[in-house]
This record gives structure tokens, C-alpha cells and sequence, in this order.
């Protein structure tokens, strides 16, 4: 039951994370970071941006392997659920024009969001590829977690908005209420230890690790 309840955590997370990273896209106020990153590259190369973040997430993933990652369920899964769910959403989803219509759906997709990191990263299967390359580089370089970060996020952020990806003030507020929302969702979702007898398919601290597609 144990592994059932974090299997559907899982799944309905990454699933969740990409519906809420389409809606901020149809709200067109501003995207979180990596979502800069891959509307750039779609509008550079006419592919879906879900796909793109698919195609983003297999290169990550081969940067893994100097940096001797080794990835989760959670990890693969990631890759594809997300992108996946990103241009289901923006395929049923119609982009709103009133602003204020606009302004609810920013809103209410980085309060999704929240929920559904929580949901993953307490599922704990592993990390998404882009955090896994964060905690790599910070094993590798031997920089904090904080400086490494910042370092990558400007960096996609910088490239995906050379490239024509959309930053506003649904990038900023993504970047001021993600942690805040997260703490509490980690709690609620936690899953609590096997006493016993348990498989373990990833390891790590679920509250380490922030997720980023």
C-alpha cells in the first residue's frame, strides 16, 4: 500500500506540474525559469514547448553521466510525464485575453505547482534531471547548493529570453512563492516510512531537492 500511495504521488505530481506549467504559458505573464528556457527553443525550432522540455530533460540526462548521477524512476518519469502533460494542457486549454482572466490563471497555476512538487519530491523516487544536474555540479565544483543554482536558473532564464521566451511577473512571482508553497505540501504529502522489509527504489532527502521542468 505503502509503494501504491507513492507510485500515484508520483504520478500525479509530474502530471500536475505539467498542467500548471501549461496554464502559466497560456496565461502568458511570465513563465518559471526552465519554462523560459524551452518556449525559447520552441519558438526557435517550431517544436511543442512540452516537447521541447522532453528533449531539454534527455540532454540533462546525458550530463548526468560525467557527473555520476544516478537517476530514479522518478527521474525518467519526469522527462516525459511533465512534457507530456504540458501540450495536453495546451492543446485543451484556450489562451484567455481579458487580463484579470489572465491574472487567475498565473495565479492559480503557481499554486498548482506548489502542490504538485510537493506531491513528487514526497513520493521520493528520485530527482527531477535538472535538480539531479544542480546537486551535481555542487558535488563536482564543491559550490553551495544556493550559488549553483542561481547560477543555472540565470543562465536558462538569460538564454531562454534571448531566444524570445516570456518573462514577466508571473517569472518573478514563481520565484518569490515556489519555496514558501512547497514546505508545506512536503509535509502534508510525506509518506511515511516502512518499519520494515521495504524495497528502496531511490534515495535521498525529499526536502533537498526542488523541482525544476
Amino acid at each position: 500500500m505503502r509503494l501504491a500511495r507513492r507510485l500515484v504521488q508520483l504520478y500525479v505530481g509530474l502530471t500536475l506540474y505539467g498542467v500548471s506549467s501549461g496554464l502559466l504559458v497560456a496565461a502568458g505573464l511570465g513563465l518559471e525559469p526552465w519554462g523560459v528556457l524551452h518556449q525559447g527553443l520552441a519558438k526557435l525550432t517550431g517544436i511543442p514547448i512540452g516537447t521541447m522540455s522532453i528533449l531539454v530533460g534527455i540532454v540533462i540526462l546525458l550530463l548526468w553521466i560525467p557527473l555520476r548521477q544516478r537517476p530514479g524512476l522518478g527521474t525518467v518519469s519526469n522527462v516525459f510525464v511533465v512534457g507530456l502533460a504540458i501540450d495536453a494542457t495546451l492543446a485543451l486549454v484556450p489562451t484567455p485575453h481579458p487580463l484579470a482572466v489572465r491574472i487567475a490563471l498565473m495565479v492559480a497555476a503557481i499554486v498548482l505547482n506548489g502542490v504538485a512538487t510537493g506531491l513528487y519530491i514526497a513520493a521520493d523516487f528520485g530527482p527531477g534531471p535538472r535538480d539531479g544536474l544542480m546537486t551535481g555540479l555542487h558535488r563536482r565544483t564543491g559550490r553551495s547548493i544556493r550559488l549553483v543554482r542561481t547560477a543555472i536558473e540565470v543562465a536558462v532564464v538569460a538564454g531562454g529570453f534571448l531566444l524570445g521566451g516570456t518573462i514577466g511577473v508571473g517569472t518573478l512571482l514563481y520565484a518569490l512563492a515556489i519555496g514558501p508553497l512547497v514546505q508545506p505540501f512536503l509535509r502534508l504529502f510525506a509518506v511515511r516510512p516502512a518499519s520494515s522489509g521495504s524495497t528502496v527504489v531511490a534515495k535521498g532527502s525529499p526536502e533537498s531537492a526542488i523541482l525544476r521542468s
